[in-house]
């Protein structure tokens, strides 16, 4: 019986070693995973990367040779996500994932390769004939940076730049995003869905619309379709603002004055415009 009694607890402490020894200590990373991501225009550009340090190795030439594809960081494939379809380096890139490359060809020629497979280590298991896109770009001197990063400069209203910094080199990609179409779109699901009694919906579709001169017929239509439902002084000085634009200032000058008119019954609302549509009031008064 003590024999019998000794081997179970010989093969209960085996199996309690056993699973001590399985277990993953949670440990410092030596290339933490990374990610940065960025919304320009309407569009949304993610990377997710493992970032390795220099630790006072020489980078380009040695540790990453020239003439070889390198993964842009550690472990995985680098991954970046375009949401929509976009321009990098003014090529076209259609919306999706792709591993992120470079192949550093000497010191002043480098490529940043976008390959569709996604599911790389690495390079292991990586084909050309994957490639959807290869762009050609100049790296310049930038003061050293221990740990890769990725990141975002430049944001304006649709375009923007992504900068890969190691060592004491860094490349960029300048994006550019296809915001008009992406806004036309989203204005024309917003109207579909609008409620019966949604007049702002209609109001901040034709706000968009008064600087695209070649919108201008429709923007009309849509603000008037706004004060149809619920007249007040936030659609009247869109429409003011619009027949400006079209250089008709009696025509704005009367809106605006309308505007004013109404701004008292919605107080709260009206003082972040009030200013404004008062000083285009007396300009526009003035104009023939």
């Amino acid at each position: 019986m003590n024999k019998y009694l000794l081997s179970l607890l010989a093969l209960v402490f085996c199996f309690a070693f056993s699973q001590q020894a399985a277990a993953q200590i949670k440990l410092p990373q030596a290339s933490p995973e990374a990610m940065v991501k960025q919304i320009i225009g309407l569009t949304e550009i993610k990377v997710r990367y493992h970032a390795p340090g220099v630790k006072g190795r020489q980078i380009f030439g040695t540790l990453v040779p020239y003439g070889k594809l390198w993964r842009a960081g550690a472990n995985e494939a680098t991954l970046i996500t375009f949401e929509d379809d976009l321009f990098l380096n003014h090529e076209r890139v259609p919306a999706g994932t792709y591993s992120f490359f470079i192949l550093p060809e000497n010191e002043t020629d480098w490529n940043i390769v976008l390959n569709k497979d996604t599911t790389l280590w690495g390079l292991e298991g990586y084909s050309e004939l994957n490639d959807v896109a290869y762009l050609r770009v100049t790296p310049e001197k930038v003061p050293f940076q221990e740990t890769l990063q990725f990141g975002f400069s430049d944001i304006s209203t649709n375009t923007g730049t992504l900068n890969l910094s190691w060592e004491n080199s860094r490349v960029s990609i300048r994006i550019e995003t296809e915001i008009e179409k992406k806004a036309l779109a989203n204005i024309d699901k917003a109207l579909k869905e609008a409620a019966p009694d949604d007049w702002y919906t209609w109001a901040q579709a034709a706000e968009y619309l008064t600087s695209r001169k070649d919108q201008h017929e429709k923007a009309l239509e849509y603000v008037n379709k706004s004060i149809a439902i619920k007249e007040n002084f936030y659609n009247n000085w869109v429409k003011a603002r619009l027949y400006a634009l079209n250089r008709e200032y009696q025509v704005a000058a009367n809106l605006s004055a309308k505007a004013m008119q109404l701004g008292p019954n919605e107080p709260e609302s009206y003082q972040t415009y009030a200013r404004e549509i008062e000083s285009a009031y007396n300009e526009w008064k003035k104009r023939k």
